[in-house]
């Protein structure tokens, strides 16, 4: 005679009881496997705490990709961020981890390819109407080839990585507006941060038609931008110069990690 599965039930908790028998419950299950793409701002430039295995692409164990690691234990791990990237580097050299088995995908792109560093550095250096300038040649950029740069990228990640789930995050706007602050002038800020938002709601728009999701850290950072009194960005450092304009730890731990987290 079959047990009922309620008699079936009260058998294996009676054996427990009387034996001592241990009944295992389901393992938990490792996280997906993970890969880490992109440029300065996935890498980690800003956080300290460098990988010196990592070398000039400055990769952070602060940086929001091992804070997610840390915290999910993936199945696997890579991380082939670097400082500088813009989207070919990423096409050539940074989808080697990449395969069908891949369950999870982060990066952010496409600043460098707009020329995010010679924009901060002209603005730095300039007057109002040369950052102005140097900022609308970048918008440009940004409306007419960075779609297509992105799309590149985005179908080179899907053709190795065709079941992972890719999360693109963007930048954070980089200054806090109409508040007193010593530095760069208002309409530098004004400029910088337009720039900042024409590129997320370009990221956004492409990775949307791509199936990808978009993370926008620019909430996270609201109150905490350059000139707020509670940063989570680096202002201008002169050494190492390249965290200049970068996450600080806490811009990864308080700011990207949350919205990943939320979208991985």
């Amino acid at each position: 005679m079959r047990l009922t599965k309620s008699l079936a039930a009260f058998a294996t908790l009676l054996l427990a009881v009387v034996f001592g028998v241990v009944i295992a419950g389901p393992a938990n299950a490792a996280g997906p496997s993970y890969v880490a793409l992109g440029d300065s701002y996935s890498a980690g430039n800003g956080a300290g705490n460098y990988d010196s295995a990592s070398g000039n692409c400055h990769r952070s164990l602060s940086a929001y990709p091992y804070l997610w690691k840390n915290a999910h234990s993936p199945s696997s791990f890579s991380d082939t961020a670097c400082s500088g990237a813009v989207t070919t580097d990423v096409t050539n050299s940074q989808l080697g981890p990449l395969n069908s088995s891949t369950g999870l995908v982060s990066i952010t792109i496409g600043g460098n390819d707009a020329g995010f560093s010679d924009v901060m550095t002209t603005c730095v250096t300039g007057s109002d109407s040369t950052c102005v300038s140097r900022v609308n040649t970048a918008e440009t950029y940004v409306r007419n080839t960075l779609p297509g740069r992105l799309d590149a990228v985005y179908n080179a990640i899907r053709a190795k990585a065709p079941n992972a789930k890719v999360v693109v995050l963007g930048y954070p706007d980089m200054y806090t507006l109409n508040v007193f602050c010593i530095g760069m002038s208002a309409t530098k800020h004004q400029k910088i941060d337009e720039a900042a938002d024409l590129i997320d709601t370009t990221t956004a728009s492409v990775a949307a038609a791509h199936g990808f999701v978009f993370g926008d850290v620019r909430s996270t950072f609201k109150g905490h931008e350059l000139c707020s009194g509670d940063d989570y960005l680096h202002s201008l450092v002169i050494s190492p110069s390249w965290e200049s304009y970068h996450p600080t730890a806490t811009g990864h731990s308080a700011g990207y990690y949350p919205v990943f987290n939320s979208k991985a």
